[in-house]
């Protein structure tokens, strides 16, 4: 179940039911009921560089989180969501840097890719930016601190759809994926115009408006071909249907491997709180990326 204060957890489990009818008011609460366990969390020594360029859009920056001594350290690249039209790597004051604080805290040096949005910037776009982002921590993070050879790359909501598109489509970039695993965190990965979606018109937007190139263009249809490492996790109260279709995803891949991937659904969480809690003193899905991704130190 949910971990934190008391308080805490009330709000969620009575915002939980209800998260679909109001998905800007209640992320806005999330984040409101964070902030001040995020503003007061520990923090590793460490330096951060804002805004690294590693594209010619203004949009095409990242930050990078490298603690103090870090040496051919493990890294973690984080790619926000925000339904594909909105979003910032720094969403607040706080978030989503919380999610690179708490890895850092873990020994890993951090990215946190921020990325073009549609309608200026329509499919493909998110995944390119992400091949391009991943490139350049690929030629650069060793200088950094970490080692190019084990990157975890994570993606949230649409950011998992950007994520998913560049790890399992190689004709969406131009050279390696330069992931060693991925961690698909309330990710859309189907291109639904459900009337429960309250989020397709920004699908539109991204995958284009002619609905018949939709489900050619979703991850979803990835899911059979893939072979990287891959962790699925969704909140219990997700955005109205993206737990389905996580569950749907995990399927896929388990009938094309033979084995079910890793999977996880995170009790009490809503859409937005299911990345708002790392590094505010629940670790439950933290340390279950961590473990997910040290095992697979022996075959990188």
């Amino acid at each position: 179940m949910m971990e934190g204060p008391e308080a805490l957890r009330a709000l969620m489990a009575d915002i939980g039911p209800r998260w679909g009818t109001d998905l800007p008011g209640h992320s806005q609460q999330v984040k409101e009921a964070y902030a001040p366990l995020l503003a007061a969390a520990p923090r590793a020594p460490l330096r951060v560089a804002r805004n690294i360029v590693y594209g010619s859009h203004p949009r095409q920056v990242l930050d990078l989180f490298s603690p103090a001594g870090a040496m051919r350290s493990p890294v973690v690249a984080f790619v926000h969501g925000g339904a594909f039209v909105r979003g910032d790597k720094c969403v607040s004051t706080e978030l989503y840097d919380n999610v690179l604080h708490w890895f850092a805290r873990q020994g890993f040096v951090g990215a946190n890719i921020e990325y073009r949005l549609a309608p200026e910037a329509p499919y493909p776009a998110g995944a390119r930016d992400v091949g391009e982002a991943m490139a350049w921590l690929h030629e650069n993070v060793a200088r950094h601190g970490g080692d190019p050879q084990r990157i975890l790359l994570i993606g949230h909501s649409a950011g998992g759809t950007h994520v998913a598109s560049h790890a399992l489509d190689p004709s969406l970039r131009s050279g390696a994926c330069h992931a060693q695993a991925i961690v698909l965190i309330s990710a859309r990965l189907q291109a639904d115009q459900s009337p429960r979606n309250p989020n397709a018109a920004a699908v539109r937007a991204y995958f284009g408006e002619d609905i018949s190139l939709h489900e050619a263009r979703a991850p979803m249809r990835l899911a059979g071909r893939s072979e990287i490492p891959t962790l699925i996790a969704i909140a219990e109260f997700e955005n109205p249907l993206l737990d389905v279709y996580g569950l749907e995803f995990a399927h896929r891949l388990a009938a094309a491997s033979g084995r079910a991937p890793r999977f996880l659904q995170m009790r009490g969480h809503n859409h937005m709180s299911i990345v708002a809690h790392f590094n505010s003193g629940e670790e439950r899905l933290g340390r279950e990326i961590v473990e997910f991704f040290s095992s697979l130190s022996s075959s990188l």
